[in-house]
């Protein structure tokens, strides 16, 4: 099957060549003719501009729809790195302090307890050392479950308000920065907050300060239906992990482009495109400003995207940005991936809809990574 890439790519790929281009979709290729990878969207720019975009295998096996590099994507949890810094914006100007409790916000938090035994016969429950903080909802140090019982069957079937208020009502699991738990109950709670301060819905504020000013306008929790027509299919690993069969996104509610049934899931329920998260990162890169305008300060971006978990708790998380090494970004639960590489001024998105791999399906990203970092590093 021919790799396909973007115009500017397929003509010149801006300051390289395009044979350069062409290494990076050759190294994919053979995972797509093995039927471990369905198809990718792979993006590589630096902090000024876009150096490859472009993609290899289908968005729909069964359709032989050739992939894009326009389709788009559920990036899942790559969401939360947008919510907060959505949130760090109204830290910024001063409407919000990340030290301060979330129940100075959401009184619906104030007398919320922390789980101090538990076994199968009882559970004994007592007054956490300090209530949780907006840094902790931020960082996964909250003790805040991933999710409540009320987000069964799917994540984004109540509206945000009301789930925000099921966790309030739930015992911590840990004592605030103790632990690190990875959890979308914090980052929901980041959002809500958002809401409060305000007196917007997270949505109509996340279009408003941050998206549209980017330019970012494939980025959306409800994808029209000319969207949603370019949104590449699930797949997860067939019968004897060989092969790929179609699947469903099982944490959101269909069809995607209703209203009436989806709310807003603020740490994962963005659908988005390869261009659009590069305008976003390379704003970061960029040290919080892009084409002439300043989004956060290079203080704020620091802050996001350095580990702000304590002293003794081993992951490294930033506020919604997975760090470590010389690395931020975040993945998403189908197995999409985006970062900057500080190391070698690279910013690398990865685009699939993936379940799960067959065979050595999951060693495709590094074979990217690899590709783009041999293709464009001056290092």
């Amino acid at each position: 099957m021919r790799c396909r890439t973007s115009p500017a790519v397929a003509d010149k790929p801006f300051d390289q060549s395009a044979e350069q281009a062409r290494g990076i979709n050759a190294a994919l290729q053979p995972f797509v003719e093995r039927q471990e990878l369905a198809g990718a969207v792979m993006l590589v720019a630096d902090k000024d501009k876009v150096l490859s975009h472009s993609a290899v295998g289908y968005a729909d096996i069964a359709g032989k729809k050739q992939m894009d590099a326009d389709s788009l994507f559920w990036i899942a949890s790559q969401s939360k790195p947008i919510t907060a810094t959505a949130l760090m914006m109204l830290v910024e100007e001063g409407k919000v302090n990340v030290d301060d409790p979330v129940e100075k916000y959401l009184p619906e938090f104030r007398g919320q307890m922390v789980v101090f035994e538990k076994d199968d016969d009882h559970v004994l429950l007592k007054k956490p050392a300090h209530p949780i903080t907006v840094k902790n909802v931020l960082s996964h140090t909250s003790g805040l479950p991933f999710s409540s019982a009320l987000e069964v069957p799917t994540l984004d079937r109540l509206p945000l308000a009301d789930r925000v208020r099921s966790y309030a009502m739930i015992p911590l699991d840990f004592e605030p920065d103790t632990k690190y738990q990875y959890s979308n109950a914090g980052i929901n709670t980041a959002a809500r907050i958002i809401e409060v301060v305000t007196e917007k819905s997270f949505e109509q504020f996340l279009d408003e300060r941050l998206l549209k000013p980017l330019g970012m306008n494939d980025t959306t929790f409800w994808p029209t239906e000319v969207q949603a027509a370019r949104i590449a299919k699930s797949y997860k690993p067939g019968v004897n992990n060989t092969g790929l069969e179609e699947t469903t996104i099982s944490q959101v509610q269909y069809p995607l482009t209703a209203h009436t049934n989806r709310y807003p899931m603020p740490a994962g329920g963005l659908f988005s495109s390869a261009a659009d998260l590069a305008r976003f990162y390379q704003m970061l890169a960029n040290n919080g400003q892009l084409d002439g305008r300043r989004y956060l300060s290079e203080a704020t971006v620091e802050q996001l995207t350095s580990k702000q978990t304590p002293d003794g708790v081993p992951n490294a998380y930033g506020f919604g940005f997975s760090t470590g090494g010389e690395r931020f970004g975040h993945g998403g639960a189908y197995s999409t991936n985006s970062y900057f590489d500080r190391k070698h001024g690279l910013i690398l998105i990865w685009l699939v809809q993936h379940a799960g791999f067959p065979g050595e399906g999951r060693k495709s990203q590094e074979a990217f990574r690899r590709a783009a970092v041999s293709s464009f590093s001056e290092g």
